[in-house]
């Protein structure tokens, strides 16, 4: 800056530039001796003896003949954006323009967090209780994780083998980058969470799906597990109860898949029980890692998202054999650092509302069991539609293939899963999910975290939308 102010008193041209951003033009040069040095700021009038500075940045025009590298990384490019989140967004955006959409795409409980976790949170602001935790998180709500996962899941784990983070998707994303190198397999039965073959991606592993079938209630083959399985299979995904199926996996059939996994020294397995909590009887809970031979080798991810209403708080933990836990931590401790300090007392107290999260969550567990009876009813009773009755979680995975080949006035072919939903969007104003974004293009997602009264309607419109198409020829 003081060589800006020599170059000022001493040039004699009107216009001076320096670095990269800034310019100065000048009237008349009077003595600027005793300018002040803060006075020169962008967009400033600084005014002595009649004498006007303007300091200004340059415009875009002045970078034109400047030629920016714009690619982005080989990593990224491989990655493929979220169905999920693109059409939740989509919806949105037509509901605020004035679009009487109904949304039934996104993974989102509609209830409000209970109230006791929701003052926890309150109290935690108000006694300022507002700043860094520990990487790893607090001490108080690691106890707390432990606690749960003793008594509820059979599994035994201390504080320094919990990382807590900002949901359980970064807690995946992290377990996936600290075991897997480039040229690893991950195992993805499909249909699988849109978001797992990307974090294989991320990692420089190669995503390896095995397709399930309705069938069979969309749940893994050990046969065509065993069958996938080579030198280089580094990581197996499991998620019970499942996203987008709500398949849930019993005891016996995780007791094979584990007999597979013991032959195979290199491969791990991810759990991904987010949804452990949203089942409904007969269907029961099975963590991997409690089976014999498998706490060694299998990491355990679960939150407090799907639970206990708590999408916005964003707080989800991963459990396992602390060389792998803490690899997490490493990660995490360059990447975001801790969770919430005020989500992490909400968080203590939903651990403390009781077994599988007590009263509060059992009533919202009630309802989504009353939607899900609801619309297996309802779509039961259409032509050509398949349907395996989810046992878990809050999501429908319909089977709508017969309507494909069949052309819509003033719309076109239906070809697939993804101009299916773009129809209904279109003619029935219900925001879907294609099958395609979870690796099976025969399927539609539903979502029924939305009222009784919201899913009745949802299901009118589907059914008027779909009635054209049930007497359209194939094309």
């Amino acid at each position: 800056m003081i060589s800006m102010a020599n170059a000022l008193h001493n040039a004699a041209i009107s216009t001076i530039t320096f670095g990269d951003q800034y310019s100065i033009s000048r009237s008349v040069f009077s003595s600027l001796s005793t300018l002040p040095l803060r006075a020169m700021q962008k967009g400033k009038h600084v005014e002595l003896n009649r004498t006007v500075v303007v300091v200004k940045a340059k415009t875009r025009s002045d970078f034109d003949d400047t030629h920016v590298d714009i690619s982005l990384s080989q990593r990224v490019n491989a990655v493929k954006p979220s169905k999920t989140v693109a059409i939740s967004d989509h919806a949105t955006a037509l509901l605020q323009a004035g679009v009487p959409v109904i949304r039934l795409a996104a993974g989102e409980p509609d209830f409000d967090t209970p109230a006791v976790i929701a003052e926890a949170g309150m109290n935690a602001i108000r006694e300022g209780y507002t700043r860094y935790t520990p990487n790893a998180g607090t001490l108080e709500l690691r106890q707390a994780i432990c606690h749960k996962l003793k008594e509820e899941n059979g599994i035994t784990y201390t504080p320094d083998e919990i990382v807590v983070s900002n949901g359980a998707k970064q807690s995946v994303v992290q377990a996936v980058l600290a075991v897997c190198s480039p040229g690893d397999e991950v195992i993805i039965p499909a249909p699988f969470y849109v978001s797992y073959p990307e974090m294989a991606r991320l990692a420089d592993a190669t995503p390896v799906i095995i397709p399930t079938h309705i069938s069979n209630n969309f749940l893994l083959d050990p046969k065509l597990l065993e069958a996938n399985l080579t030198e280089r299979s580094r990581l197996l995904i499991l998620c019970s109860p499942c996203n987008p199926t709500g398949s849930v996996y019993s005891k016996k059939l995780l007791e094979e898949i584990a007999k597979i996994v013991a032959k195979h020294p290199r491969l791990l397995v991810l759990c991904d029980e987010i949804y452990e909590h949203i089942i409904y009887p007969p269907a029961t809970h099975t963590s991997f890692a409690s089976l014999p031979g498998m706490w060694d080798r299998t990491l355990t991810v679960n939150g407090f998202s799907k639970t206990f209403a708590m999408t916005g708080w964003r707080l989800g933990y991963v459990a396992g054999p602390k060389h792998f836990v803490a690899a997490c931590g490493k990660i995490q401790s360059q990447f975001t650092s801790g969770a919430s300090s005020i989500s992490q007392k909400a968080g203590v107290a939903a651990l403390g509302l009781g077994c599988a999260g007590g009263e509060a969550v059992s009533t919202m567990v009630k309802a989504f069991r009353e939607r899900r009876d609801f619309l297996v009813e309802s779509f039961r009773e259409m032509d050509g539609v398949k349907i395996s009755e989810p046992q878990g979680a809050f999501y429908l995975f319909i089977d709508f293939s017969s309507y494909y080949g069949r052309e819509a006035e003033g719309f076109g072919i239906i070809e697939n899963s993804d101009s299916l939903c773009q129809y209904l969007l279109d003619k029935g104003l219900v925001a879907l999910v294609p099958g395609s974004a979870f690796g099976d293009d025969t399927c539609i997602r539903i979502s029924y975290a939305e009222s009784l009264t919201t899913l009745k309607t949802a299901v009118e419109r589907i059914k008027k939308a779909l009635v054209p198409l049930s007497s359209a020829a194939l094309v």
